[in-house]
């Protein structure tokens, strides 16, 4: 039985479900035979060591982001302390009564159209993803109102984590060879925000994800999740498993890195998988620029043309209305049989 803090899922997407009980197909086939892999593992505290580990801890950074896509992080400066908080206060906001959560109740006072749950765009059961979310710009936390414990978490846990990822930013570039002001001039609170994920339990678990494959359109995401496990990603051609470390962050790179790095940073396509009797949640953090910033790529011979990242965000809606799932860089984005905007 759906509690009631879960969204109409079975309802809302009745005509989906019934689509495929008739078609008798599984048309996701998530298969339970993924194998559990850690992450490679990078301590952060060696940049406070001086010498010789300070190159080696960013060569790691660049190391993983190429090979990856992906790494974690400990000793990465938010504290365990604000992570606890961050998980309760967010428990606490989804726990509420999916009319609370959907008509935005007083206690949360979260920006007008903050809440998202489901796939409105879903034509098949693959396409439906069994989660609900805060989606919250980092200058719309602090115009909640009122000083609650949620608002001053999540203040905190911004804070905090905008500095981490700045951080990785600059060591990536520089790992590139270019020293900039780029990210700190153009990925601002004005323009990076919060989301707030939980997955609920899914009694049609494997034929629908927790959230459908795809890969993250900003630069940099922080990833703070509990020990359930569902995240996956793909690694060598195949899907294997995240294994959960309560200690760490993880950290994965997104479209724009991939593009301003010329390929040598890889954008890497990950899913979450729905769970029969268990609950999931998480915090992301994306770290975006302007919609006006222009992406150029740092190499002479750029695979990708220039474009705004406004433009590729209304790339992705078109092929998301079109197609039914994210195309993500390939698309429309690459120099080949194109001409190069200069």
């Amino acid at each position: 039985m759906m509690e009631e803090s879960d969204p109409p899922f079975m309802e809302f997407y009745k005509n989906l479900f019934d689509d495929h009980d008739r078609s008798k197909k599984n048309h996701n086939g998530v298969s339970d035979d993924v194998e559990e892999w850690e992450l490679p593992m990078i301590d952060l505290g060696r940049l406070d060591r001086g010498g010789w580990e300070i190159a080696d801890c960013k060569r790691e950074i660049a190391e993983a982001s190429r090979k990856w896509g992906f790494f974690q992080v400990i000793n990465h400066g938010v504290s365990a302390d604000i992570l606890e908080k961050m998980r309760c206060e967010q428990i606490k906001a989804f726990k509420k009564t999916y009319h609370e959560k959907s008509s935005n109740h007083r206690d949360l006072n979260f920006p007008v159209g903050s809440y998202r749950w489901g796939t409105p765009s879903a034509t098949c059961l693959k396409q439906l993803a069994w989660s609900e979310a805060f989606h919250v710009p980092l200058t719309d936390i602090s115009n909640m109102g009122g000083v609650t414990s949620l608002r001053t978490t999540m203040e905190q846990f911004a804070t905090t984590v905008s500095e981490l990822a700045e951080m990785l930013a600059e060591i990536l570039a520089e790992e590139l060879g270019h020293k900039s002001n780029f990210f700190k001039e153009n990925c601002l609170p004005s323009t990076c925000y919060l989301r707030m994920n939980r997955y609920p339990p899914c009694p049609v678990s494997p034929h629908v994800c927790g959230l459908m494959p795809h890969t993250d359109s900003d630069f940099l995401t922080i990833l703070h999740q509990d020990q359930i496990g569902g995240l996956q990603l793909v690694k060598d051609g195949k899907w294997i498993a995240v294994k959960p470390n309560k200690e760490a962050l993880i950290i994965n790179i997104g479209d724009l890195f991939q593009a301003w790095s010329n390929d040598v940073y890889k954008s890497v396509e990950h899913r979450v998988v729905a769970n029969r009797q268990t609950e999931r949640f998480s915090t992301a953090f994306f770290f975006c620029p302007s919609y006006d910033t222009v992406i150029q790529s740092c190499a002479e011979k750029s695979i990708y043309r220039r474009f705004s990242f406004k433009e590729f965000r209304q790339q992705v809606q078109d092929d998301v209305k079109k197609h039914g799932y994210k195309i993500g860089l390939p698309s429309s984005f690459s120099v080949l049989g194109l001409d190069i905007i200069t």
